[in-house]
Parts: C-alpha cells; sequence; structure tokens
C-alpha cells in the first residue's frame, strides 16, 4: 500500500505542530480498511463511527492545547481474545459468538489512558491456539500468515493498523511477524499485564505488539508494560540505566545461536542467516560467537509440549464438553493434556524453571542471542509449520523480536529473531537501533 504514515513518534510531532490531527490518521486508516480488508480479511469487527468519535475527541483536546500524551490519536489492532467495553470477544470460537465482556482488558484501559484509540478486534486462531482462520497473507494468498495473531500481524503488513497487540504462548508473535515482514515484539515474561485476556497456559502467556517501524518498538513497549513499585524486580531491572546501556569501551557480544531444530530451516534460509552474520561479524563494534545452548534446552519443545497440552485440558474442560462445537486441532490438544498426569506437568514445571535459570547464565556472556525467526518462509496455508525456535524463549520467558531483514527466493519475507535476557528488553531495542544505523536492519519491502 502507498502512503503510509511514518512512525508514531512522527505521528505525535505532526499532531505538536500542527501538520497532522488525529481525525487525519482515523481517515487514513479508515481508507486502508476499507480498500485491503476485503482482500486480507484481518478484522473480526471494526467501528469506523467509533473510530472518528474517538479521533475527533483527541483533535478537539489538541486543538485546545493539551499536549499529546504518549499514544494520543495513535490506532491500535486488538486480537479478539482480549477483553473490550465496546466490542465483543469471541475468542475465535463459535461457542463464544457474541459474548461482550463489558470491560477492558487491564493493557487496554492503560493505553487508552496515554490516548491510544481502539478501531476494532482482529481474527484470532480458535481460542489463540493452532486452527487456522480466515486472514490472508498480504504477499501469498497461498501462504499461511502465521497462526493465533495472525489478523494483528495482517492489519500492520498491510497497512490496516500501525500497530497491534497480540499473545504468544509459542511463537504466536515471532512466527506471523516472520511470515508478514513486520516487526513482532515478545517483551520479556510478565512484563505487560493479562488481566482480562484469555488464559491458555500461566507460566508461558505473554503479552506483545506488531509495528513497521523499529523505531516504535520501545514507546509501545515502555506504554503496555507495568511500571512501579508495585513491580519492584521489573521495574529495577528495567529503570537499571547502566544494565540497559549500549556497551561502552567494547564491542557489544553476540552469540550466534543454531538449536536443535536448525534442520528444519532450508538452505535458502540459512545461507541468507549467515550471509547477514557475516556483515554483522565485519563491523568493529560487534562480537560475533557461535554458542551452544544449555544442554537443557534440547528439551525444550518435549516440556513446552507438556505444560501446553495440560493447560489446555484444564482450562478449557467447558468448552471440551461441547467438542462438536470446538475444532479438531483444539480436541486433540485436549485429549493429549487429559493423559498427562500430575507428576508429569510438576516436573515439566520444575524444568522450565530449571531453563530459565540456565538461559539467564547463558547471557553472562552475551548481550543478545542472534538466530532465525521461523525455518523459513510461510508454508501452504494448510501445510504444518516446520518446528522453530520461537517456543524456546517463550518457555525460558526471556524479551524476543523477529526482525524483518530477509526474503526467500520466491520474494517471501523471514525474520530474523534478537533474544535478550528476561528484563534486558530496552538493551534489546538499543541493539536493533545501533544495528540499523549500521544497515543491518534493513526491512523487506512492504506489500
Amino acid at each position: 500500500m502507498n502512503g503510509r504514515l511514518p512512525s508514531i513518534a512522527a505521528i505525535l510531532q505532526g499532531y505538536r505542530d500542527a501538520s497532522l490531527t488525529p481525525l487525519d490518521v482515523a481517515r487514513h486508516y479508515i481508507e486502508a480498511y476499507r480498500e485491503q480488508e476485503p482482500r486480507y480479511h484481518a478484522w473480526e469487527c471494526f467501528d469506523e463511527a467509533l473510530f472518528l468519535a474517538q479521533a475527533q475527541a483527541a483533535t478537539e483536546r489538541l486543538r485546545a492545547g493539551e499536549a499529546p500524551r504518549a499514544l494520543e490519536g495513535i490506532p491500535f489492532a486488538v486480537k479478539d481474545i482480549f477483553n473490550t467495553a465496546d466490542f465483543p470477544t469471541q475468542m475465535g470460537s463459535a461457542l463464544w459468538k457474541g459474548f461482550t465482556p463489558g470491560n477492558d482488558a487491564r493493557v487496554l484501559y492503560d493505553i487508552k489512558r496515554l490516548g491510544a484509540i481502539v478501531p476494532g478486534k482482529t481474527v484470532t486462531a480458535e481460542f489463540a491456539v493452532h486452527s487456522l482462520g480466515k486472514t490472508i497473507n498480504p504477499h501469498a494468498a497461498d501462504r499461511t500468515p502465521g497462526t493465533s495473531s495472525s489478523g494483528s500481524a495482517v492489519a500492520v503488513a498491510s497497512g490496516m493498523a500501525p500497530v497491534a497487540l497480540g499473545t504468544q504462548t509459542a511463537g504466536s508473535i515471532i512466527r506471523p511477524a516472520s511470515f508478514c515482514g513486520i516487526w513482532g515484539c515478545k517483551p520479556s515474561f510478565g512484563l505487560v499485564p493479562r488481566t482480562g485476556i484469555l488464559k491458555t497456559t500461566d507460566s508461558l502467556d505473554s503479552v506483545g505488539f506488531f509495528v513497521n517501524h523499529a523505531a516504535d518498538l520501545e514507546p509501545v513497549f515502555d506504554a503496555l508494560r507495568v511500571h512501579g513499585r508495585n513491580f519492584p524486580i521489573s521495574d529495577a531491572a528495567l529503570g537499571d540505566a547502566a544494565r540497559q546501556a549500549a556497551p561502552e569501551g567494547r564491542p557489544w557480544k553476540v552469540a550466534l545461536v543454531r538449536p536443535h531444530v536448525w534442520r528444519h530451516a532450508p538452505a535458502y534460509a540459512t545461507e541468507a542467516f549467515d550471509a547477514w552474520c557475516a556483515r554483522l561479524a565485519a563491523h568493529p563494534r560487534f562480537e560475533l560467537r557461535e554458542a551452544a545452548l544449555p544442554a537443557s534446552m534440547a528439551r525444550s519443545h518435549v516440556v513446552h509440549e507438556t505444560i501446553y497440552n495440560k493447560a489446555l485440558a484444564y482450562y478449557f474442560q467447558e468448552e471440551f464438553k461441547r467438542a462438536e462445537l470446538i475444532s479438531p486441532v483444539m480436541n486433540r490438544l485436549i485429549t493429549a493434556g487429559q493423559l498427562v498426569t500430575p507428576a508429569e506437568y510438576q516436573a515439566a514445571l520444575a524444568e522450565q524453571v530449571a531453563m530459565v535459570r540456565d538461559m539467564d547464565d547463558f547471557f553472562a556472556d552475551a548481550d543478545i542471542v542472534v538466530t532465525l525467526s521461523t525455518a523459513g518462509e510461510a508454508p501452504p496455508r494448510e501445510q504444518e509449520e516446520a518446528p522453530d525456535s520461537a517456543l524456546m524463549w517463550t518457555l525460558t520467558q526471556l524479551a524476543a523480536v523477529s526482525a524483518p531483514v530477509f526474503s526467500s527466493p520466491a520474494g517471501l519475507p523471514f525474520g530474523l529473531q534478537l533474544v535478550a535476557r528476561r528484563y534486558n528488553d530496552p538493551l534489546l531495542f538499543r541493539f536493533i537501533a545501533e544495528a540499523g544505523a549500521h544497515g543491518l536492519m534493513t526491512p523487506t519491502a512492504p506489500v
């Protein structure tokens, strides 16, 4: 799509110098919605009148001389598993068709206080699990857009929203971002509140987001995350200037990681990754070394599966009583979870805790991990996605970003994944900014 709006910071500057108003922004995205939605089916619902009313109110505040708030007049697309006061929350399920919670998820309440506008809800896989919905990958209609948060990813990739909220329990932010050629951010576990959002797995569910501009990563993250003395551990870590600053007097320590799932990546993907790593290593600001992950991480996919399936079997007991109204995929996962014993579940949680500790120790010698976001380009819609490392960083509660820097021989995007120690999210953004300044974060072409 041509004529895209610039970064959030540039939009806010437009408000300050009166070259742009929230109404202008709303009209732009309504036009984009009318043009793109019939092709891509990213939205579950979109209310133009409500969008314009909220934008009008924001415009009037600015005309009255009020300074723009951090997210003033910025539209947020929202995955349809977040409670919303103004829209139904149907979670991609026929069982919850028309359900209206009557309240906003806490994170939506927080961003609205900062001036954000919510024009509608985006398509989610059924219960944010694996069943592919109606959303179309804007780069290739016959390829998957990535499941679960696909509607949010496509809304951003096709220019219908500047930012969209998603969730990740395995790879539901990193994968759609990779397949749709945009930035996807999964913050460190627990940094974005989950109150009022569909729960699938207590120790895995994470809230994150998609944007088109790297410059938007940190301001959106800072608006979403918890703040204050009620969160002493994370607040102290995030507020530690020395911990979050780019290294001085030494290069960045970058660990190149090829996890046990690397064998699933085709040659074009590994060759593109290796070429990028060579460019990084050639710059004196970056010290690249290939590193082996802790031995415990070899069991990450098995441990994740045990925790995930058992949690689904617990949280969806009532839905399972109406098995004919849930997908075969959901039925299969719940059935598998019912076979997991309490002892097996507790053992898997203990392994997760050990992996979290092991990865924290791993970062004693690394600022950033680099690896592939997905095995390669988006597979055909009905084909199962190849195993990748995304769930490993979810399981170990780390900060992760998918950067849209690669293209396959067919011209389809796939991402570079950047991972940082838990609570080192700002440091991760520093790295992206510096690498970008050296030409290492050039994104694939937009649709």
